[in-house]
């Protein structure tokens, strides 16, 4: 697949998105400060946000308000920076850094931590439910409801909950996508539907998505077991191979690193074809999939 001019457009929603967390992540004061200056550190300032890019160009598709748009895609951010300060407490994955600074825990304490996950995971659906993010209730409580299965035990906590007692028992690629199908992909897919939930596009137009997301979220996920195995953690922003000091079964551990790439791009390749039917209007998500299976973090 041929690699796409996709770093300037990522690069604007990157900037967008770092004025739109300013504005709706509340202001530190009073005696809650300590727990809302862990939430902005959590979330400011870093990431590729590819999910808000997912969610401001699948909403682009159908014509949906950026500014509306934008509430979506710093939910699912909140969402997503929440999973990571507890996927980086002590309890779980115990990493001490994250985009290349000390990791929430480290920075605060671990209970400001753990606080503060809780706080932008709420957060998040307070934004989903305001009349701004669109005027339609039945299209608000549709996204409520769909970040809630993304999320949750049917989504990525669920797939969180089989990573951490999988050590040493997941042994087939079926397993290992299904796992990372919840861990990884339900947001990204979420990130993709959200767009086509308030565009109340067609069922048809939905399901391209939906098919465009899953295959994307796996090339992503197998991208980073690659780059635990062979990234450059002054590049990545975090430790390399923890995956194998953790014993953990992995795309790389079961399939090797040549099978590995090899099924990143026939997926990469797979996701793209699912924009067919939105033509060049979909060029950035298809220059998006060639970023994510090229990426060196």
């Amino acid at each position: 697949m041929t690699i796409a001019p996709i770093e300037p457009a990522l690069n604007e929603v990157s900037v967008f998105m770092e004025d739109v967390l300013q504005e709706i992540l509340p202001e530190p004061a009073g005696p809650q400060a300590r727990v809302i200056e862990a939430m902005r550190y959590a979330t400011l300032e870093g990431g590729k946000r590819i999910r808000a890019f997912l969610v401001l160009q699948a909403g682009r598709l159908f014509g949906v308000d950026r500014r509306a748009l934008s509430r979506v895609a710093a939910a699912i951010e909140c969402v997503h920076a929440y999973s990571l300060v507890h996927d980086d407490l002590p309890a779980m994955d115990n990493d001490d850094v994250r985009r290349g600074r000390p990791a929430t825990h480290v920075k605060f304490d671990e209970a400001t931590a753990i606080l503060a996950g809780d706080a932008l995971l709420t957060h998040a659906f307070a934004l989903l439910a305001a009349h701004e993010t669109h005027p339609d209730p039945h299209v608000r409580s549709d996204l409520v409801l769909r970040l809630a299965q993304s999320s949750g035990f049917g989504g990525m906590v669920g797939g969180q909950m089989i990573d951490i007692g999988a050590k040493g028992t997941l042994d087939d690629i079926g397993q290992i996508t299904r796992m990372q199908r919840l861990k990884t992909g339900a947001l990204i897919t979420f990130a993709c539907e959200a767009g086509a939930i308030m565009g109340k596009a067609s069922t048809q137009m939905r399901h391209a998505l939906t098919n465009f997301a899953q295959d994307l979220g796996l090339a992503y996920q197998i991208t980073d077991d690659l780059l635990d195995v062979g990234g450059d953690p002054a590049v990545m922003g975090k430790a390399a191979r923890k995956d194998q000091k953790a014993g953990k079964a992995t795309f790389v551990t079961i399939l090797g690193s040549e099978r590995a790439r090899a099924q990143a791009e026939m997926l990469a390749n797979q996701a793209a074809a699912h924009l067919d039917v939105f033509d060049e209007k979909a060029d950035l998500l298809r220059g998006l999939v060639s970023f994510v299976v090229n990426r060196r973090a």
